[in-house]
């Protein structure tokens, strides 16, 4: 063989060779740690990529959320699991993995909704978030609501009415909190509080707090003709894991600002508690704004659900980013011709 013909094999081999180092790098889904793992360790990274790649492409589709936790006719609140993720199979390490592409699509959707208010649009969201104490409120409103803009985000926390606010009807201080054109509007516990802690504690007689359910379903209903759609999320936890987050809260000198000695006289009316709300999730989940159950002893579950949830509906709003008010081909020449 002549010596022009080795060379020429010689330089195939090293281009082939070459080739199959570039093909052989990481996949983009792995990390600069990944490329450096080989044998069991490589592939236990890309087993729980993989998995958490499914989470993505599967589990955090969120029109299948609304389906999996929206409160149906036969709903039975004692028969669903405080401790079970439906609608997602994985773990913790697996939710995490996932929350951060969803609070990114997140983010964009509730910017664009803020924009879109800029350019005329009159559409909004309202997130009512409620629970018994302890059930992981502040958690949702730190990791849920807490990975949009804060300038468009409107939260109330409705706590007992005051002397004002018990001079009007029950729905007036709700009426006076909705979100405006492009915000997300977030209560932390709303008008239901007059159809529970009312209800359990017979604050008003019984034939004024029972002829509520309608006088709040037609509330919703116009709320959501006005262009607000609304997305409601009972955060289901058990007796049991409200216990133990008492219970820490009374170990640990720093989630001592956290105890209310009052929790312990409402947990007390639990079953009562359960009752009222299996009432008015049967009576107010409606179509255009059907009750959502998430089951929150798992914390990071909750957070993951609530975020797909709140996700789903922006996506079906599907905010746009407002045309140009001026002459932007312009604009740019000017913007050329300054120092």
């Amino acid at each position: 063989m002549g010596k022009g013909k080795k060379k020429q094999q010689a330089k195939a081999k090293a281009k082939a060779k070459a080739k199959g180092k570039a093909d052989a790098k990481p996949r983009a889904a792995e990390t600069y740690e990944d490329a450096e793992l080989s044998g069991k360790a490589a592939r236990k990274s890309r087993t729980k990529k993989e998995k958490a790649a499914a989470a993505r492409s599967e589990q955090e589709v969120a029109s299948s959320w609304s389906d999996v936790l929206r409160v149906g006719p036969g709903f039975d609140l004692t028969a669903l699991d405080p401790r079970s993720t439906p609608g997602f199979e994985g773990g913790k390490s697996d939710g995490e993995e996932v929350m951060g592409g969803l609070q990114a699509r997140l983010s964009d959707l509730q910017e664009r909704l803020f924009a879109e208010s800029r350019g005329g649009g009159t559409r909004s969201v309202l997130l009512v978030i409620q629970g018994m104490d302890t059930a992981g409120k502040g958690g949702i409103m730190r990791h849920v609501v807490g990975a949009v803009d804060p300038q468009g985000v409107d939260i109330t926390a409705f706590k007992a009415p005051t002397a004002e606010e018990k001079r009007h009807p029950f729905l007036w201080r709700i009426r006076n909190a909705l979100p405006g054109p492009g915000m997300i509007g977030v209560f932390d516990r709303s008008h239901y509080e007059d159809v529970l802690i009312v209800r359990v504690h017979d604050l008003v007689p019984r034939s004024v707090w029972a002829r509520r359910y309608s006088q709040i379903n037609r509330f919703e209903a116009s709320v959501v003709d006005s262009g607000t759609t609304v997305v409601k999320v009972m955060l289901h936890l058990s007796s049991d894991e409200q216990k133990a987050r008492l219970a820490e809260r009374l170990d640990r000198p720093d989630k001592h600002w956290k105890f209310n000695p009052g929790d312990l006289d409402e947990r007390a009316h639990w079953p009562d508690y359960m009752e009222a709300y299996q009432a008015a999730l049967e009576r107010c989940s409606t179509t255009l704004a059907p009750w959502h159950v998430v089951p929150a002893d798992r914390k990071w579950y909750a957070r993951l659900a609530v975020t797909n949830l709140l996700l789903e509906h922006l996506e079906g709003i599907d905010p746009q980013w407002p045309e140009a008010d001026f002459d932007v081909e312009a604009e740019k020449e000017r913007l050329a011709m300054t120092p």
